[in-house]
């Protein structure tokens, strides 16, 4: 099966969105027979080194959203496209592509004006002329299908995994960087995109400045050419100093630097108001960091039975879940335990060996193979 690759992922930064592309198809490349028929297009500026497949087909000429629009298509006139990353050429019609979630949508008040319209417009398009959807959950295809009124036929799961981070290698000088050696933490990632609930998280954390030994350290930063912002990344969380001096800001960390982070917490808090999958608690699971997230649908169909669950609007049953996980070592061992053999139980080649049936024609259901009609 001869399939390109939308590369455009290979020239950005590596987020969320990116990690599952990237993941794909390196675990394509590993185990798939036909992994020599397939090519990642990439734009001028990739980064060679952030293909995962040997096969590179460069495609000159201008960069970002106008390659993907005017010079990828071009490029690719005749032959299969599959685009991973919310984005593709809107007018490719032999085109299939993941859509991670409708947080254009169901949250607009977290995107600027014209990122927000940009994709809409996009996913209109990419409805209409795509061969059919990809995406990463249950709950985002009910999303997908509700928001862009597409036919549940056409829009299909893929779920992503967290074993990439057995090929990381743990960097724990970051520990002693943060002071952090010898204490208890509980580790915090997010962001000031108003979705990651930061601004709750650190009014909770105002509540648990009685836990004199323990130290919150938060991971992440924020793109202001996408987010609405709620604050800086220097203002303070709140009046209360004993809780400031116990919040350490780590800002973006290398994942070498995370998987430490993960490996020595007490836990991570990750109470999220919206996601498409939420890889984060996966990740730390699977280093055995125990994970408290939110009851959003698509943070419980990640974590399963394998994680604490919180109310993301209420500040105080965040800072209970909190102090309960860092307080009760029996309970902390139990999800400690119980999220690592979740995290450990499906693999990225798995995930790759879906998206191969689904590209060949199958998908399975119930667990059980059902032939679909192939993509024109």
């Amino acid at each position: 099966m001869h399939l390109v690759v939308n590369g455009k992922f290979t020239a950005q930064r590596l987020t969320g969105v990116q990690r599952v592309a990237y993941e794909l198809m390196r675990a394509v490349r590993a185990g798939e027979p036909a992994a020599d028929e397939i090519e990642v297009a990439v734009p001028p500026n990739a980064i060679d080194s952030a293909s995962p497949i040997d096969r590179l087909r460069r495609v000159p000429w201008l960069k970002g959203d106008l390659w993907e629009q005017l010079c990828l298509p071009l490029a690719t006139r005749g032959e299969m496209l599959l685009s991973l990353c919310n984005s593709g050429p809107v007018f490719k019609r032999r085109h299939v592509v993941m859509v991670h979630d409708m947080a254009v949508y169901d949250t607009p008040h977290t995107f600027s004006w014209l990122f927000r319209t940009w994709y809409r417009i996009k996913f209109a398009m990419l409805v209409r002329n795509a061969s059919f959807l990809l995406t990463v959950s249950a709950f985002s295809k009910a999303r997908i299908c509700a928001q862009l009124e597409v036919d549940e036929a056409r829009v299909r799961v893929v779920r992503p995994a967290a074993d990439h981070f057995a090929r990381i290698v743990s960097e724990p000088a970051v520990v002693e960087r943060l002071g952090l050696v010898g204490v208890k933490y509980c580790v915090i990632v997010g962001s000031l995109d108003p979705r990651k609930n930061l601004a709750r998280v650190l009014a909770a954390l105002e509540r648990l400045a009685h836990l004199r030994d323990v130290k919150f350290v938060v991971v992440g930063g924020a793109n202001s050419r996408v987010f609405a912002h709620s604050g800086t990344p220097n203002s303070s969380p709140g009046p209360n100093a004993r809780a400031n001096a116990q919040i350490v800001r780590a800002g973006y960390v290398s994942d070498g630097e995370l998987k430490a982070l993960y490996e020595h917490a007490a836990c991570l808090a990750f109470p999220s108001l919206y996601e498409g999958f939420g890889l984060p608690p996966l990740e730390a699971m699977f280093c055995g960091c125990p994970a408290i997230v939110s009851k959003h649908a698509a943070l419980v169909e990640a974590c399963g039975d394998a994680a604490m669950y919180c109310d993301a609007e209420s500040v105080e049953d965040i800072a209970q879940k909190i102090e309960r996980m860092l307080t009760d070592d029996a309970l902390r061992a139990r999800y400690r335990a119980a999220g690592s053999m979740h995290a450990h139980a499906h693999g990225w080649e798995q995930s790759a060996s879906e998206l191969m049936k689904i590209l060949k024609g199958e998908t399975y259901e119930a667990g059980s193979a059902v032939a679909i009609r192939s993509p024109a």
